[in-house]
């Protein structure tokens, strides 16, 4: 890598960070030609692509990753000192680095880590959401502090962590507010040839409701699959059809998505775990996490 010039870095860390050229403009107040070519000047220092095209948006590369998490550090280092420098004395945040397993619902994810925030010390959250075996990467090399996921780590999988059992939420359908009346008579029944999104055939309620269709000889009209529950409850909100989620976010979703809960999916269960590299937990904001989870949700 030749001499790093840290405009380019600040450049590429707030388009990371906002999410696109364009929103990084007006934090920024450059033009997006000047960003664009500070950008492209960066990626020939580093001699790698920093960003990939993925329809009208841009992703990071896995060398953008990397990058983004040393220029994290970097420009927190510089708030520290400008801290240090005005005050005398360093106010910084502790941080706390978890993963989210992407099929987890987001409303479940947001509760389960509200405790961070209650806490006495102040605590910088940083959230990563992917696939589970990708964060069990990440925590196998200390990128990650905890992974939250709705399932155990996979047989196989040589990765020295463990999980532990947070609680769980029975699964119920619901449909777009205002169209729901004729699936609540007769329900689960009402169900059969009812448009349904479902998770992918990888998320274990999607096995569990299949399960369920047939134990009830439901035979549903499978519209859309999505590894990505928030989306899928967009997309139901849209009324595009019935939906599952725990019930125990269901006033949240019913806000928030504006739909109504038709009834519940007896038996179905999604168990919600935390998964850390030491058997024994000992990161005082992980314990409050765990302690307040277990309260909340039923017992898995």
């Amino acid at each position: 890598m030749r001499h790093l010039n840290y405009n380019h870095l600040l450049y590429f860390w707030t388009v990371a960070r906002e999410g696109s050229i364009a929103k990084a403009t007006q934090s920024l107040h450059l033009t997006p030609q000047t960003i664009s070519g500070q950008l492209k000047l960066l990626e020939e220092s580093v001699g790698e692509p920093l960003f990939q095209r993925v329809g009208r948006g841009l992703a990071m590369t896995e060398t953008g990753h990397m990058v983004y998490q040393y220029a994290d550090e970097i420009f927190a280092l510089g708030a520290e000192l400008a801290s240090r420098v005005k005050t005398g004395r360093v106010i910084v945040p502790a941080v706390l680095a978890v993963g989210v397993v992407n099929s987890i619902p987001k409303l479940v994810a947001s509760r389960i880590l509200q405790p961070v925030f209650d806490a006495e010390v102040p605590m910088r959250l940083v959230c990563i959401e992917g696939g589970l075996e990708g964060l069990l990467g990440d925590l196998a090399v200390h990128q990650l502090d905890l992974v939250l996921s709705d399932r155990t780590i996979p047989a196989g999988l040589s990765v020295k962590a463990f999980s532990h059992a947070l609680g769980a939420s029975e699964i119920a359908l619901f449909g777009k507010k205002g169209s729901t009346r004729a699936y609540e008579k007769n329900f689960p029944q009402s169900l059969d040839k009812a448009p349904v999104l479902l998770p992918t055939m990888d998320n274990p309620i999607r096995r569990a409701l299949d399960d369920w269709f047939d134990q009830n000889n439901i035979s549903p009209t499978l519209v859309a699959e999505f590894e990505d529950s928030a989306l899928m409850k967009a997309f139901g909100e849209a009324g595009n059809g019935i939906f599952p989620s725990p019930v125990a976010i269901s006033r949240e979703v019913e806000q928030k998505y504006h739909a109504r809960c038709i009834g519940p999916a007896s038996g179905v269960m999604e168990t919600y775990y935390a998964i850390s590299p030491e058997r024994k937990l000992k990161h005082p904001a992980v314990l409050r996490i765990i302690e307040a989870a277990r309260k909340e949700l039923q017992p898995a």
